[in-house]
């Protein structure tokens, strides 16, 4: 029979399957480095808050360093901000409209099985999958109406997937498992493929309503699916497994959080936090997977690896060193996640490509800087976990529209952050003999580098960050954004203007200019927002923030081609509505002008959800935003009761289902503006 599995203690400031800190090199902290700005200030009227404004008013790094310039308009934003959320719905400003679409379930190939509960792991191979993410539109012939959506689906919540759960003591981490600790087999492949990522054509009626179209083109890419290995790990000794004696093929791609575009018109989803999938039983355990998370363990997050019959794809998730050599178990099939994964959605009998040589860590996504012709192509990502790191990859041929793919990024230099105390910044490379990356110092060569990413940029002295995560560039000034979520690990001791708060659970927002071209090597460096509630939270110009603008957590970021900085929202659902969490309501999603760094709030989400994920017809007539999770804060005693907080989109007494948005205006108009 099955019984409830609820794993064990989770930090409460994480959101479900989040990484622990695994960072325990001497690097310095971001906080650390302007400790001595701070020093030199006194504390205006005596608060910290007073003290946070008055430094973020004057010269680099703080408030207006990154001037726009001449000739650069700052864009309009032409509706009225509306109030933080707290019901089970979907709220806009007045004169917009939003039609809740393509729900976790929906079927778009094969026969076109029907969403249920009861539904099949192979049913779930062809339906929409769970916890929708990072997202893009690709217009078909220059189309506004008529294109295909591509979305990530970052992880899933178990007990709202499968009937059988139903009546079972389960949290949001919580599964059914068998009194023996195995799993349903077929439990475990529904699970593995309302993972990954989702190709859907959709279309606007005449109504102005989007629907799904039944096209060749649909497809679902999830945790099951074959796929290459490329780059300088492809082939190596560091992914040789069962399944790929050569080391060139792995299957599946999972907890894919952020996205990114080439410009190539190819698709890139993040893999993020992979580590927890898998259990490893082995004494001893080397840094390609302990600096990741991974410890010794007989348990993955959802046990996998013990699901009933033992088939290959499910016992690839124990990388306990079973076999008398690495081609005879699993003990790295580790490392052929954490990885940029290309998805070319016009071909669908396309292999996806796991790009290596931007690197392994928790990619929350990928930006790329507008292509140049005859310059190299650069990248920008972030890894989602606290005091981690803020990564660069520049190609080493150049961009040349007529033939570019996703060889581009197959060579190059991945480069990672230093920022300095002055306001200035450095990228420092990540290749063989640089830096001190040596075979003397444990780096024998640029794949040893790239598996060992992390290791790498402890080793060159990089700056430790608060949870880097999504990125954005400004297309006029070239300006690039990231949002830091969070970080409740800062200590005391290292509260700064940069970093307010001790234990801080509000996050910022970071942007730089680079010295030059994307390519650069030098940047300099400000603060855009620091978000917060009205007390502790501080705008562009230092000043408080407003009602209509506070927010806590920023995570997903987009820049429109107009410049509006959008900005949503990720308070974790173990925090959300309540203590100094509660002011801010639901999960929400702002408009921030960056010139003048107002801020207003357009959207807000019901109940325990996170919203993620947004873009723009070409247009700019209707955008795309995700819900993910709604319901996530249903307890467990609630859930066996059937008492679930949120019955959204569905209403009634339907489970909670993630889902995408479409907001349009009522006139016709220009989203925002």
């Amino acid at each position: 029979m099955n019984q409830p599995q609820n794993p064990g203690h989770v930090d409460p400031i994480l959101a479900a399957g989040d990484e622990p800190m695994s960072n325990a090199s001497g690097n310095a902290y971001f906080g650390d480095i302007l400790e001595t700005r701070l020093s030199r200030r006194t504390l205006l009227r005596g608060s910290l808050a007073a003290a946070v404004a008055g430094v973020m008013a004057t010269q680099l790094p703080f408030g207006r360093a990154l001037a726009a310039g001449p000739g650069v308009e700052a864009p309009s934003i032409g509706f009225k901000a509306i109030p933080v959320g707290t019901g089970d719905s979907v709220v806009v400003p007045e004169g917009y409209r939003v039609q809740a679409f393509i729900p976790w379930g929906t079927p778009i190939s094969g026969d076109m099985p029907a969403f249920s509960l009861d539904a099949s792991g192979e049913n779930q191979a062809h339906q929409i999958g769970s916890h929708h993410d990072g997202m893009h539109y690709f217009a078909i012939d220059g189309s506004s109406r008529d294109g295909l959506l591509v979305l990530n689906h970052e992880y899933i919540e178990p007990r709202f997937l499968h009937a059988a759960a139903a009546g079972m003591p389960l949290d949001r981490n919580g599964f059914p498992q068998h009194e023996d600790g195995s799993r349903d087999a077929d439990q475990v492949r529904k699970e593995l493929n309302a993972h990954g990522v989702s190709v859907v054509r959709v279309r606007q009626g005449d109504d102005g309503q989007w629907q799904v179209v039944q096209d060749r083109l649909n497809r679902r890419v999830t945790g099951l699916t074959p796929m290459q290995l490329a780059g300088p790990v492809a082939g190596t000794e560091h992914v040789v497994t069962k399944y790929s004696p050569d080391g060139r093929m792995t299957r599946g791609t999972l907890n894919n959080c952020a996205h990114g575009v080439t410009p190539w018109n190819t698709y890139l989803a993040a893999e993020e936090n992979w580590a927890g999938y898998f259990a490893n039983e082995d004494a001893e355990i080397d840094r390609r997977q302990s600096r990741y998370g991974i410890e010794t363990r007989a348990e993955g997050r959802y046990q996998w690896h013990r699901a009933q019959g033992g088939a290959d794809e499910f016992v690839r998730f124990d990388a306990t060193s079973r076999g008398a050599a690495p081609s005879e178990d699993y003990r790295n099939e580790p490392h052929a996640f954490g990885y940029m994964v290309e998805i070319d959605p016009f071909d669908p009998q396309s292999t996806p490509i796991k790009r290596t040589h931007l690197g392994r860590f928790a990619h929350e996504g990928v930006i790329f800087a507008p292509a140049v012709e005859g310059q190299p192509v650069v990248a920008y990502s972030g890894d989602d976990a606290r005091f981690e790191y803020i990564y660069k990859f520049v190609s080493a041929r150049p961009y040349e529209a007529s033939n570019a793919d996703g060889s581009l990024l197959d060579e190059g230099t991945l480069y990672v952050a230093r920022f300095n105390d002055d306001g200035s910044g450095e990228w420092l490379a990540l290749a063989p003999g640089q830096n001190g990356l040596t075979p003397e110092n444990g780096f024998a060569e640029l794949a040893d580098i790239l598996v060992n990413t992390r290791s790498a940029a402890d080793h060159v002295g990089a700056t430790k960050m608060d949870r880097p995560e999504w990125g954005a560039v400004d297309p006029a000034t070239g300006q690039v954004y990231f949002t830091l979520t969070n970080n409740t690990r800062r200590s005391e001791e290292q509260v700064d203007a940069a970093n307010p708060r001790a234990e801080n659970h509000f996050g910022h927002i970071i942007r730089w200019q680079e010295d030059g071209t994307h390519a650069a090597e030098r940047f300099a460096w400000d603060i855009f927002v620091l978000a917060g509630d009205t007390e502790s939270g501080r705008d562009l110009a230092g000043e408080p923030l407003g009602q209509e603008a506070i927010f806590s957590s920023p995570d997903g970021l987009w820049i429109d081609p107009d410049r509006r900085v959008w900005i949503q929202s990720d308070i974790s659902e173990s925090v959300m509505n309540s203590g100094i969490h509660e002011v801010f309501g639901n999960n929400q999603m702002l408009v921030a002008n960056p010139e003048t760094g107002e801020i207003r709030r357009f959207l807000t989400g019901p109940i325990g959800q996170e919203i993620t994920g947004v873009i723009t017809t070409p247009d700019q007539r209707t955008m795309f935003v995700n819900v993910q999770h709604p319901g996530a804060t249903t307890s467990a005693e609630a859930f066996a009761a059937g008492e679930l907080v949120s019955h959204w989109p569905d209403g009634g007494n339907a489970i909670p289902r993630s889902a995408t948005l479409v907001i349009t205006r009522e006139d016709g108009g220009i989203i925002g503006a």
